[in-house]
């Protein structure tokens, strides 16, 4: 199988937003998505994006992090989303996302790179310990979504 590898643009956020629709639902929260296209280019100098498209142009996978800080270590990259459609999994799409977040680290001088993964999600927890990943199970997600933020 051939696929590229290329960083988003603002072209790709249609093809983006499905992608995070269908990992929503996989994650069985499929309504928590209130992101739209519009929201994406209106805030798109918060993000990056990487993309993979298959030999048609079809984008089939793709990655949304950004740089972040944090007070013990100092610049970091944050990985929000890694999700490859369910028909090209198996094909190392994932491995080399990584790899590709992991050279945008290195070229940012960045000291940590983090992401989250659902405590159920048995495939991408044992992923990532194959890559060497440090699992943390001690903290705790502390979330305010947009109507508490108004109401507090």
């Amino acid at each position: 199988m051939s696929f590229t590898i290329r960083q988003g643009k603002s072209a790709d956020f249609p093809a983006i937003l499905a992608l995070i629709k269908e990992l929503a639902l996989f994650e069985n929260a499929p309504e928590k998505v209130t992101n739209t296209v519009a929201q994406m280019e209106e805030e798109q100098a918060l993000f990056n994006t990487v993309v993979v498209e298959n030999e048609q142009g079809e984008i089939i996978a793709m990655m949304l992090y950004y740089f972040t800080y944090y007070t013990w270590v100092g610049k970091s990259l944050y990985l929000d989303d890694l999700y490859v459609k369910k028909a090209y999994r198996g094909n190392e799409i994932g491995k080399k996302l990584i790899k590709k977040l992991f050279s945008i680290a290195k070229e940012n001088n960045c000291k940590r790179v983090r992401w989250q993964v659902l405590d159920w999600n048995e495939p991408a927890i044992a992923f990532y310990k194959k890559l060497g990943a440090t699992l943390d199970g001690e903290w705790i997600n502390c979330d305010f979504d947009k109507q508490q933020i108004i109401g507090f």
